[in-house]
């Protein structure tokens, strides 16, 4: 069963329909939607500040998500991948994000809607990625715009794979 734990008497939440890894960590004020997904040595710390999780959000192998105390606090939205070994950290990922594997996104950050972060990308403080768009290097910048196929392929296939492969394991 995954390491679940409050933080000065508030418990993490969780919808409907949740998988969590027996070895994911998720402690303190963390609300999570319906149709997530907390993977093998993922880490949710709501220790500090307040992380907010919407629907159909899957959070990979290794991959830590938490916040700057009293000063920046991390929002997820919907249909959200975030890719192994990502780093998300005090800032907002909109609807239909993918964040690849091994970036980082930091305070302030705010990731538009329907974008890309590719693998390794490093999105700085206080950078707007705009929507529909794909960000890749370090400091991550614009590279080009997402096509249908990529959004379909990429934000929406990888997020209805991995509610398909929690139902493997629940």
């Amino acid at each position: 069963m995954a390491l679940i734990l409050p933080v000065k008497g508030i418990s993490p939440s969780f919808g409907d329909n949740c998988f969590l890894a027996p070895n994911a960590t998720i402690v303190g004020d963390v609300i999570m939607g319906n149709d997530c997904s907390v993977w093998f040595n993922a880490v949710v710390r709501g220790d500090v500040h307040k992380i907010r999780i919407g629907n159909k959000v899957n959070i990979q192998d290794g991959a830590v998500i938490h916040c700057t105390y009293q000063k920046a606090f991390t929002t997820i939205g919907n249909n959200v991948s975030i890719g192994h070994n990502a780093l998300v950290h005090g800032c907002t990922l909109e609807d239909n994000v993918l964040v690849g594997m091994g970036a980082i996104v930091m305070d302030n950050a705010v990731v538009k809607s329907n974008s890309i972060i590719a693998a390794g990308a490093v999105v700085l403080e206080n950078t707007v990625v705009e929507s529909g768009c794909i960000y890749a290097g370090c400091p991550a910048k614009k590279v080009k715009e997402v096509n249908p196929e990529q959004f379909e392929r990429l934000v929406k296939g990888i997020a209805d794979n991995y509610l398909m492969y929690s139902s493997w394991l629940k």
